[in-house]
């Protein structure tokens, strides 16, 4: 049986969901770019692989990429197919404290609509971001595939928003400090001092959530955060999904999320998780070595 789609579901690169699942799944990506020389912008994924793009940043540490948004002209080629053919369209754009995304998108929709009146355009800002993003995305593609309405998919997608969560450390904090993603004063504590601070997205920001030395037990740390979280807010984790961000260390994240279902299985029925990797998006500020875990609420 083949199902008609009644909507189109768009996200920009920062989804982190790679070729072949997001076109598994009927979304379409418009990506950003990134730079190593601030001269030549590629197009991640497409011009360039986040296995290269990790790869470059391992081989050469001095090396400080930068990522660049989709421009409103690349969200106007990207609509207009599916505005044309009459289709409405639900864009999911990185949160707007970290990127212009939404913006680009925002007015692509308002140049669009003077030409397809009748077509419904959301834009909407998940105040999240990466793999998390991506996890939101296939809430949302879960929606479609059971068949919501166009209406009744953009409300519960608004509604889970605030639930979502991203736990991470990273191998080293220059690229945060560098890409001004946490303040001078606190960098420099972190290189005078040799700790490194674990850190949660909510709400569209970062925030520290602790500080260690040695990995392993800031992995472990990690681990007891998600356990707090969900004894703090009362809920089951059993109803939200889950996923573990990595980057270029596909061995560790393995671990890790070994680690972190052996501490869930003592408090939900969760068994298994997916790994998705975070892409070059965020990639320019986390560098090659960020592990973490994320969650938000199922649509249902």
């Amino acid at each position: 049986m083949v199902i008609i789609m009644a909507f189109q579901i768009i996200s920009d690169g920062s989804c982190d969901l790679g070729t072949e699942r997001a076109a598994k799944e009927g979304v379409r990506v418009v990506p950003f770019y990134v730079s190593f020389d601030d001269k030549t912008y590629e197009k991640e994924i497409e011009e360039v692989s986040v296995r290269e793009f990790y790869q470059r940043m391992v081989d050469n540490a001095e090396c400080f990429p930068k990522s660049s948004m989709p421009s409103v002209q690349d969200y106007l080629d990207v609509f207009e197919e599916y505005a044309a053919a009459g289709k409405d369209i639900l864009c999911l754009c990185i949160t707007t404290k970290f990127s212009g995304s939404y913006n680009s998108a925002m007015n692509a929709k308002e140049m669009l609509l003077e030409k397809y009146p009748d077509v419904r355009i959301e834009v909407l800002d998940t105040t999240v971001d990466t793999v998390l993003q991506g996890l939101l995305v296939l809430e949302v593609c879960r929606m479609q595939q059971a068949g919501w309405s166009f209406e009744d998919t953009v409300k519960r997608t608004k509604e889970i928003l605030p639930t979502g969560r991203i736990i991470f450390t990273v191998g080293s904090f220059d690229y945060l400090i560098h890409g001004g993603r946490i303040g001078k004063v606190m960098g420099a504590a972190v290189k005078s001092l040799a700790i490194k601070p674990l850190i949660i997205l909510k709400e569209g920001e970062i925030f520290p959530a602790g500080i260690f030395r040695n990995r392993e037990k800031g992995k472990k740390t990690l681990v007891s955060l998600c356990r707090k979280h969900f004894e703090k807010i009362g809920e089951n984790p059993d109803d939200y999904a889950f996923n573990i961000g990595y980057g270029y260390d596909y061995e560790e994240a393995v671990s890790f999320r070994e680690m972190l279902l052996s501490d869930l299985k003592q408090y939900s029925g969760i068994r298994d998780m997916e790994l998705f990797q975070i892409g070059a998006t965020i990639g320019v500020h986390t560098g090659p070595y960020p592990i973490g875990l994320t969650f938000i609420r199922k649509a249902f």
